[in-house]
């Protein structure tokens, strides 16, 4: 009797694994042609900051306490990725920003979690900031959680991700409560946060009552980054009028 119900048992988990791995193959199948896109290059027009320049470099640091969790690497930032509890995060704390477009590359290793969190206050960088989710999720179907996602709340209408290794691009341009989210030339988030008056998934706070202004940050959440050519152009802030010339300020002369 024993034996039979061993026998059963086995046998229904051998049914179920078969069942999982067949939809694992419907949805990962290698017959089923997937977007592929490439990395976009830097911005090289006027307005932009490099963010990675040596003048701007002293002014990322880890915000959440005094660990050593990254380094700077020729021209790249690296995040160490030993994190896993408590997170950690790397935040441009230079300035703030409002309104603004933000160009940035990244590659993972395998496994590697990370974010990148835009209006973030240093004294609560999850939940007083938004997370754009970076994740090594090459070839897996879009989510709330995988990569380009707003996190647990905006899933992305393609996952672009390249392979473990190589680069990726986020083009993110963040007006009021408009967000547009580019990754690898391809647009998959475009939406409205001033909608979101109620929570959505684990955030308590509605997104359309999260603060206009804040830091951008890297998360630390185990696996090792790369980040490069971090630019941002900031949108709020005024054009310099144009300083008015003798000519243009003299009177007519009298005829």
């Amino acid at each position: 009797m024993k034996k039979a119900i061993a026998l059963s048992v086995l046998l229904t988990l051998v049914v179920v694994l078969a069942a999982v791995a067949a939809v694992h193959y419907v949805l990962h199948a290698p017959w089923k042609p997937r977007p592929e896109g490439m990395p976009t290059p830097a911005p090289t027009d006027d307005g932009w900051i490099d963010l990675l320049s040596e003048e701007h470099r002293p002014h990322w640091r880890n915000i959440t306490d005094d660990r050593d969790i990254f380094e700077f690497q020729d021209d790249m930032l690296h995040i160490f990725g030993h994190s896993i509890t408590p997170l950690r995060y790397v935040g441009y704390a230079g300035r703030t920003f409002s309104d603004f477009e933000l160009h940035l590359e990244f590659k993972l290793a395998r496994r590697t979690n990370s974010g990148v969190f835009l209006r973030v206050q240093e004294d609560d960088p999850v939940q007083r900031g938004f997370e754009v989710q970076v994740l090594e999720d090459h070839g897996r179907p879009p989510s709330y959680t995988s990569s380009g996602s707003i996190y647990d709340v905006v899933s992305p209408m393609f996952n672009m991700s390249r392979p473990a290794g190589e680069w990726n691009s986020f083009d993110i341009s963040l007006r009021g409560h408009h967000i547009v989210v580019y990754k690898n030339g391809w647009k998959i988030i475009d939406t409205d946060m001033s909608k979101m008056t109620m929570p959505i998934g684990k955030f308590p706070t509605p997104f359309a009552e999260l603060p206009m202004e804040g830091i951008i940050t890297l998360q630390d959440h185990g696996g090792a980054a790369w980040f490069r050519n971090i630019y941002v152009r900031p949108l709020d802030e005024p054009e310099e009028a144009p300083e008015d010339t003798a000519e243009d300020t003299a009177p007519p002369a009298e005829q």
